[in-house]
């Protein structure tokens, strides 16, 4: 299992590498062409999502990305440092790629001194449920993480 880690300050300019660094270890890892594109925008929806989160909760932490290829799934976990409802682990929210929530039965609201970004966090989330055939949204009090996968050829693409 082959991992690239990415950490980034919350600063909307530096989205637009991360798009560029998960599509170039997408096609390394065998990803087909033609899902590359949704690649790219669902890792651009996740990680702008994220930099708002920081940026709306003054959060000076970086956001980081994971992106780990596997025999035949290749995945990718963005992450942010905003703590979850309540700031208890056990409590985290879970979302499934339809967007309903999880097991757990919570709920994705965070914190905060805005609520007029909550209609922009759940059309993100939406955007990237359409582009992303395997997600989950998980929240709790270290922050909250958008894992997304697709298949992956068993060799690596020559670059």
């Amino acid at each position: 299992m082959a991992t690239v880690e990415l950490r980034f300050s919350a600063q909307p300019e530096h989205v637009r590498t991360a798009r560029l660094v998960a599509a170039a270890v997408a096609r390394r890892a065998g990803v087909d062409e033609a899902v590359l594109d949704e690649v790219r925008l669902a890792v651009g929806e996740a990680c702008s999502r994220a930099v708002g989160l920081h940026r709306s909760h003054g959060i000076a932490e970086p956001v980081s990305v994971a992106l780990t290829e596997e025999e035949k799934v290749f995945s990718i976990e963005v992450g942010d440092s905003v703590p979850g409802p309540g700031g208890d682990p056990a409590d985290s929210g879970v979302r499934n790629g339809s967007g309903t929530a999880g097991a757990s039965g919570g709920d994705l609201d965070r914190p905060g001194p805005e609520t007029d970004g909550e209609g922009e966090d759940e059309m993100g989330l939406a955007v990237i449920s359409g582009l992303v055939d395997d997600m989950e949204v998980r929240s709790g009090a270290g922050g909250g993480v958008i894992r997304m996968s697709w298949p992956a050829g068993g060799a690596a693409l020559q670059a």
